[in-house]
């Protein structure tokens, strides 16, 4: 099969491309070429703009690719670079976030009334408030899935980790591990409050995966680690990876100073149900748990970002009460 894949070198794309090439199947990519990451020789580059695509669509179409995948729409305008390959490719692939669901309105505040229950599904409610006008991931499956002529496959991604990942979403607690931090302090908010999370070479997995299946056709799939964590979970699953012996305590957000204070409702848990994509695919981890967590390490200590300031004196008085 041939997959046409608009991005393609950034954070999770590059490991979509190289999961296709390892599966046997034809590859271009349309990005600007900033990036060059470490691709297949196989992998056809097309260089361009987003916004002079259809400028090159014949040349495109010309390359008769099967399916097109869209990385990184963030906009319902944003799909119309699917719909200029509506009837001419059987279908699509679109990458979306799970933070479509009403449940991360709830979480951020931003979307009042009663807590969701969870774990949620693909069938969970979605959010109503767009918060940001230059970021509205349901209205890029909404428009998605209005799109005539071409099967739409959604996916929808967690809070991913791994080498690249330009949030840091580890740097915080393996900064203390490897300070050789006795304890690390969490809000006691935390203490039963859930987040699905999944490593960057899995998730190129599963859109690989979407993008080949022919039972992903016009599907909408969940992707994350199948048992979802506590906040002390995780970070001591950090800490087995890392070979940090410490202890996880819990504070309540009184005794904290206020970075440390969590600034959503941890009351509403967001634990994500992935079992679709496992049945109808069957999507599996291509890297052990604790694995990932050893890759994500080294690469946050071999990258650390320039803005992160900790107060280990303030979390230290925050601990003296329980002394």
């Amino acid at each position: 099969m041939h997959v046409l894949i608009l991005g393609g070198t950034g954070f999770v794309g590059a490991h979509v491309v190289r999961e296709l090439d390892r599966l046997g199947h034809e590859v271009t990519i349309f990005h600007r070429g900033e990036r060059e990451p470490a691709l297949p020789r196989t992998v056809r580059h097309v260089h361009g703009t987003f916004a002079e695509l259809d400028a090159h669509l014949e040349g495109l179409l010309a390359l008769d690719p099967h399916v097109v995948v869209d990385m990184v729409p963030f906009t319902a305008d944003d799909v119309t670079r699917v719909r200029l390959f509506a009837g001419s490719v059987r279908r699509a692939v679109v990458v979306s976030s799970q933070d479509v669901y009403l449940a991360f309105g709830r979480a951020w505040r931003t979307e009042l009334g009663p807590y969701v229950p969870t774990p949620l599904t693909e069938e969970s409610a979605l959010r109503r408030v767009v918060v940001d006008p230059a970021y509205d991931k349901v209205g890029v499956e909404r428009a998605a899935e209005a799109v005539d002529g071409v099967a739409t496959t959604i996916v929808r991604l967690p809070a991913v980790h791994g080498p690249g990942d330009e949030q840091h979403r580890l740097y915080g607690y393996v900064r203390r591990m490897d300070d050789v931090r006795p304890q690390i302090v969490l809000d006691e908010a935390v203490r039963a409050w859930r987040w699905t999370r999944g490593y960057v070479e899995d998730m190129g997995r599963a859109i690989a995966l979407a993008a080949v299946h022919p039972r992903a056709a016009g599907r909408v799939y969940n992707v994350a680690y199948e048992h979802v964590l506590t906040e002390p979970e995780w970070v001591r699953a950090i800490g087995r990876a890392h070979g940090w012996n410490g202890e996880v305590v819990c504070v309540p957000s009184s005794e904290l100073p206020e970075r440390l204070q969590v600034s959503f409702d941890a009351a509403q848990d967001f634990a994500v149900d992935s079992a679709r994509i496992r049945h109808e695919l069957g999507y599996r981890e291509a890297v052990a748990f604790d694995e990932a967590l050893r890759r994500t390490i080294e690469w946050e200590r071999e990258h650390p970002p320039d803005d992160v300031e900790l107060d280990y004196a303030a979390e230290d008085e925050a601990l003296t009460p329980l002394r």
